[in-house]
This record gives structure tokens, sequence and C-alpha cells, in this order.
């Protein structure tokens, strides 16, 4: 591990043997210091934190959890949403957010894999999902988005008395589920240490204070928002307000007390069109940070122009967390994700003999260090078949690293579409639209898109046998992806462009439709 850790902890071993909760609490010396902020449930001090983590600890174990079992949890952002992920971790049981806009067909496949002790859902999805829950032995819980349901009343009626457990350095603190390009959706398992390691090493690389006030519009199903986001905030003993979403008039509205602001690409290509965007209303922020989806250079520079602020841009992996990051003092290069974080090796391999590539050569990005993932819920050989003999993981992104060390991102091996902040996978997309009466095949693929990095974009071939239009395709789809995997665009070509070996030559697809969404 890095210097970092040990600077940070005083003790490498410590980190990796201590309950990430621990940590949390460690920062915050006064426990009367107010750590959220937020319109519905006013100013939270870490205090009732303490207090409310136990009673949701204690409800989680009465309600027939123990320690290493999973928790699944599809709700809307909330304090207590955030509070039921806290208290996993005080109890030693495995944290599974699932996005709200996964379709019941989707949770059914996440539900059967990770096979729940209990799953926390929406009260409007309660009937729906009760089957399924049932069919693995798990118990089915409420939590709306203004904190209300089964699992809150529970909580209120236990102790809020409770041992933080002690974890191993491999124990899980969480599972999140990515997919690729073939076969179904990867569990990433996540330990303790996995979580705490990076949220140490970025704040100490992003110089979070505990007077820092982070401004939070970031769901907190994704990585981005409760890994990164949250627990720097936390780790660093700091404050966050804390929004249900985005709008770009509101988070300027709170930069007079905030000091960071977290978000994806779109965030900042939305706050670029409104008139209220000034370098006096940014004057009082610290730092801007985007990821999840790479960040346009017309974006960077429109940004620094407007408020006098480089966005610092960072690239992580769900499985890994944060890898590398942009400098906090230094230079912020558009088109490139920075620097390794201290104790993250990256290396930039040749795809075929994996043999290491030198400087600006293009090859698959690799990484090892103590962020990355214990590996694949219940898919050894998978996990086997994504690591070097010597540990480091195939990230599946094409990079190269310039001779001043900053990494840059070209491509995706295995044509991942980034979308919004959030990762679409094509061969889930194109095997639904596959399906459809009078589809011969299809290829997704992403195009540049002006407020979402890249637009979801099917290109269709049919069959003759039935008049199937764009709106028809949208429709069927609707009812069987989440929301951020629709296309947003059909288009129908003759034939499908194929190299000699037969394979669809995505690559000449984008090419073609690269301008579609410049005028959007």
């Amino acid at each position: 591990m890095s210097n970092i850790l040990s600077d940070s902890q005083g003790d490498t071993a410590t980190v990796m043997e201590t309950n990430l909760f621990q940590l949390f609490d460690d920062a915050y010396p006064d426990k009367g210091k107010v750590v959220i902020e937020t319109a519905a449930a006013g100013r939270i001090n870490f205090e009732d934190i303490v207090h409310e983590t136990g009673r949701y600890a204690n409800a989680l174990l009465a309600g027939g959890a123990v320690r290493g079992d999973r928790v699944a949890v599809q709700v809307e952002k909330s304090v207590e949403a955030l509070v039921l992920y806290l208290a996993c971790l005080r109890a030693g049981i495995v944290f599974l957010p699932l996005n709200t806009a996964y379709t019941l067909a989707e949770l059914d496949y996440f539900i059967r894999d990770a096979e729940p002790a209990i799953v926390v859902c929406d009260p409007a999805r309660r009937d729906a999902l009760a089957p399924v829950v049932a069919s693995v032995g798990g118990r089915i819980e409420t939590l709306d988005g203004s904190g209300s349901g089964t699992l809150p009343e529970c909580a209120a009626a236990q102790s809020d008395r409770f041992e933080t457990v002690e974890v191993g350095p491999e124990e899980l603190a969480a599972i999140l589920y990515t997919s690729g390009t073939t076969g179904r959706s990867k569990g990433a398992m996540l330990t303790h240490c996995n979580l705490a390691s990076n949220a140490l090493v970025l704040r100490e690389c992003w110089r979070f204070q505990p007077e820092d006030v982070l401004l939070h519009m970031l769901p907190i199903y994704h990585a981005h928002g409760l890994f990164v986001a949250t627990n720097v905030t936390l780790i660093a003993g700091a404050s966050m307000i804390f929004l249900p979403r985005f709008d770009s008039d509101e988070a300027i509205g709170h930069w007079r007390r905030a000091s960071v602001m977290m978000g994806v690409p779109t965030f900042y290509t939305r706050l670029l069109q409104t008139p209220l965007l000034s370098r006096s209303a940014a004057s009082g922020m610290r730092l801007f940070i985007s990821g999840s989806a790479p960040l346009l250079a017309e974006t960077h520079r429109e940004w620094q122009d407007r408020t006098e602020h480089a966005i610092l841009e960072r690239y992580g992996m769900t499985e890994t967390g944060m890898n590398t990051s942009n400098p906090y003092v230094g230079d912020r290069i558009a088109g490139t994700v920075g620097f390794p974080l201290p104790g993250v090796e990256i290396r930039v391999s040749d795809p075929e003999t994996g043999g290491e590539l030198g400087h600006d050569e293009i090859g698959m990005l690799e990484v090892r260090g103590p962020n990355v993932f214990k590996g694949y819920w219940r898919m050894a050989d998978k996990t086997k078949s994504e690591f070097r003999d010597d540990g480091f993981f195939i990230t599946g992104d094409l990079a190269k690293i310039d001779a001043r060390g900053y990494v840059h991102l070209v491509g995706r091996g295995k044509d991942l579409v980034i979308s919004g902040g959030f990762n679409v996978y094509p061969k889930e997309v194109e095997t639904e639209i596959d399906a459809m009466p009078g589809v011969l095949e299809s290829a997704v693929i992403g195009v540049p898109h002006p407020d979402f990095g890249e637009g979801v974009t099917a290109v269709v071939v049919l069959d003759g046998t039935a008049e199937v239009g764009e709106d028809e395709i949208q429709r069927q789809l609707e009812h069987r992806l989440a929301k951020f995997k629709l296309p947003k665009r059909v288009l129908f070509a003759d034939e499908l462009p194929r190299n000699t070996m037969g394979k669809v030559q995505k690559n000449i697809l984008r090419e073609k439709h690269a301008a579609l969404y410049a005028s959007t």
C-alpha cells in the first residue's frame, strides 16, 4: 500500500482490518458536528448518525440478516438510504445498491444471483418483487424517498446501541453489479479495505479538510455518489449538502456555502447553459471534480473561461474505485485523466501478448493496488480471466501514458457506452432488439452527445417480415430496460459493416454517425 495510507492512519495493517464505519467515526472527534444538511431532514450531526445507524443495524439483524449476508437496496435517494448503507458497514453486512431505473425483469436476475437476506425497495414495488424475494428465502422491507416505510418503522423500535463489528482484510463491504458485452451482469465484490484505501488516498490528493462542504447531487446507488462523494467526505470529517437530484440553478445557489462539487460531465454541460454561471458565482468554490464519463476538452476549456476554475477529471471503475486523477496542484490537462493515485500501479499492455508498452503506445490499461476488488461474485473463472498472474486487473479500457505520466483514455475494448455517467453495455440492448418481430440484427454504439457525453444509438437491420419503426422499438424497450439504457435514436441500415471474419465493425458505424447529435 501507499505511504498515504500509513500517513493517514499510522499503520497500514490497521486500515486493512478496520471497519470502514470506524474510520468515519474516528474522523469526527466532535460528534455534534453537522455532517448532512437537507431541505427535508434539516441538519444532522454525527451523533445522530451513530444513533440511527445503530437502530438500523439492529433492525437488519432482527429481520434475519447476519454478518456476511447481502442486503439489496433499490430506493430513492434519502438520508435514511444513506443511513442504511452505513448501518450495513457497522454490522458487517454486504450492501448491494441497485439503480432505481432497473426494471422488474432486471431485478429478478440480481436477486436470484445475489440471494440477499433482505431486499429493501420502494413500497410501490413490494408486491411485484415479493415472489422472487421469497424464492431465495429473503425478507422484503420498504423505504420511500421521504424516509417512510416498514424498515424505518422497525428501526424506530430498536435500541440505538450497537457495537461496530471488527472486520478482516478480505471481508466484503459491498457488491456492485456491472456488466460485460456478453453474458450476464457480474457482481463486483468490494472489501472494507478496498473502499477505505481509496477514500483515504482521495482525501489527501484532493486536499479534503473538516471545513469542506461537498455539494452532493449524485445518486447513491452508483459508485460515484456513494463510494467517492460520500466516503471521501466522511473520512475527512467534512460536511455535505445532500440533495435528491441535480438542478443547475439550485447548484449555483448552494455554491455560496459549498466548497467542492462532484459531478458527471452532464452536470457541467447543463451548468454552462444557464446565464447564472459566472466567475463571481463560483468564486467561493475550492474544487470542481468530474468523472464517470469522458469530459469533452471543449467543456473543460469553456468552464475555465466562464468560472476561472479548471475541472479536475479522474478515472475509475466499479471494480477498482478511483485509479487516476489530474493533480490538485499542477496542470489539469483536458482530455486526460491525470496520474496514477499513490499506491495504485498503472500500466499499458499489448492486448494480444500482455507485454508492457512504452510511452504514447496505445494498449490495454491494467491496474494493481489496494483499491482493486476481490473478484466477481460466484464467478471464479471470470475473475481469474480478468487478472494477470502478477495481480494486475485488466480494465478493458484502451489507453496510453504520455512522457509526463498523464494517462489518456482512447477507447474501450469492449465497446462500453457511457451515457450521462452510467455504463450501458451494447449486448444487453442488442439482445432485446434482436428478439423483436421484424428485426434481423442490431448493433448498439455510443455516439458523441453534447449533454450525455455519449448517446446510446441503435443501428437495426430488418428482415422484412414485419413493419417496424423507430418509435415502436423504443416503446417496446421501455418495458425491458432501464431508462438510461434506451437508445436515443434508432437508425436503420440494409446491412451492418463486417470484417473478413464476419465481426461487426462498430468503429465504422461510430464514424458514420459521429455528427448525429451535433445539433441536439
